[in-house]
């Protein structure tokens, strides 16, 4: 996937799409990450942004770019279908990397523990 492609799925959005990402987020994104864990090789990164993105000390800017990046990795028909074996998530880790990447200093230890703790979880 190209870094304008990219680009213009993390481009900013108003308050009603950073609410609708957030919902869409919020529903979907355990039964999403389950799927994809094995395919995502830095989900403790992927699971810390959740939290991020959920937490409203984080700036708006940094919520909105971590939405839209999560409701990406939510949607199961994006640019390579989710089911598609081997492939599904490639398009997706590549939008979440590149948003991790531009936001990670925003994503707190407390995030990171939050994060560890629920993939303990998921893993039991």
């Amino acid at each position: 996937m190209d870094r304008a492609k990219i680009g213009e799925i993390l481009k900013p959005a108003g308050v009603r799409e950073d609410a609708r990402r957030e919902a869409d987020v919020r529903d979907r994104f355990w039964r999403t990450a389950r799927r994809a864990a094995r395919q995502v090789p830095f989900m403790e990164d992927v699971v810390a942004a959740y939290y991020a993105a959920l937490d409203r000390a984080t700036p708006l800017k940094v919520r909105g770019t971590l939405l839209a990046a999560l409701a990406y990795f939510v949607m199961p028909a994006d640019m390579i279908p989710d089911f598609i074996v081997g492939l599904g998530f490639t398009d997706d880790v590549a939008v979440l990397s590149v948003a991790i990447a531009a936001i990670r200093g925003h994503i707190k230890p407390a995030h990171r523990d939050m994060a560890r703790a629920a993939l303990e979880d998921v893993d039991a």
